[in-house]
């Protein structure tokens, strides 16, 4: 292949004294990431009282179950694919949502979270039996639930629906989202990419933390490895221009393939 705008080629000593300059700012980031993260565990937590039911291999379950008896519970909101008719009811096909399957696909082995007291679950709105013959189909082992027929998507604005609930997306209301320049409209009803975090406390569940849209990018197809390259993640929008490609996928992005769609490549 070849770029547009490559990286100027220069002595080893000039690389260092570059790569030094970018170092302090590197540093920075650092520190602020710490500082925000502990901010992030200072946040006071809301008492979740509802008893949602979910549907998983061996029945329906409670939230409860899903932290499989450790205090802390991550839940991927892992999107599903739906088709409408033309009244606009839903009617899921037999497949995730390509973006939220390349994070799914990064997932691997469970072992150091939950020697850490975390156990992580996907949960998606859709019938239990179609969310097992994907992951088969996938070959990924992590738990996973169907939220399908409950509140639960909506009540974390994982799925927005003004006929349902009002709307709420990355933590703004109608008005908010038209004074940001992203007017509600109703062909944004659906499933919203999101993580939340809970803990239990004897029994007790709380939601102590949820993130929405390029907060759970890192979790996306290797972001964090592409981000140390020259070409970085080959979207459109990045700094310094001509470096996109056609594998550059932004996620959301209608060409995004499934994990089992790219071949060899």
């Amino acid at each position: 292949m070849s770029l547009q705008n490559p990286p100027e080629v220069v002595s080893r000593e000039e690389w260092l004294a570059a790569r030094k300059r970018l170092l302090v700012q590197e540093k920075e980031l650092t520190r602020a990431r710490d500082r925000v993260n502990a901010e992030r565990r200072r946040l006071p937590m809301v008492r979740i009282d509802k008893p949602y039911t979910f549907e998983g291999p061996h029945g329906s379950v409670s939230l409860l179950d899903l932290f499989e008896g450790r205090p802390q519970l991550v839940v991927h909101h892992f999107m599903w694919i739906n088709d409408l008719d033309a009244e606009g009811n839903e009617h899921p096909r037999d497949t995730g949502c390509p973006s939220c399957s390349t994070a799914a696909d990064r997932i691997g082995e469970l072992r150091q979270l939950h020697v850490r007291n975390t156990t992580l679950a996907a949960v998606s709105r859709a019938p239990y039996d179609k969310i097992a013959a994907f992951r088969e189909r996938m070959g990924w082992t992590f738990p996973w639930y169907s939220s399908y027929g409950s509140d639960f998507n909506y009540d974390f604005h994982a799925t927005v629906d003004d006929r349902v609930a009002p709307v709420r997306i990355y933590y703004r209301d109608e008005a908010e989202l038209a004074e940001a320049g992203m007017p509600w409209s109703a062909d944004m009803r659906g499933d919203w990419p999101g993580i939340s975090a809970f803990l239990q406390v004897d029994g007790v569940v709380y939601h102590t933390y949820s993130t929405f849209g390029r907060g759970i990018e890192e979790f996306h197809i290797g972001y964090p490895y592409l981000d140390l390259t020259a070409l970085g993640r080959q979207e459109a929008w990045e700094e310094p221009k001509g470096r996109a490609t056609p594998l550059g996928l932004e996620v959301g992005g209608p060409a995004l393939r499934l994990p089992d769609e790219y071949g060899g490549s």
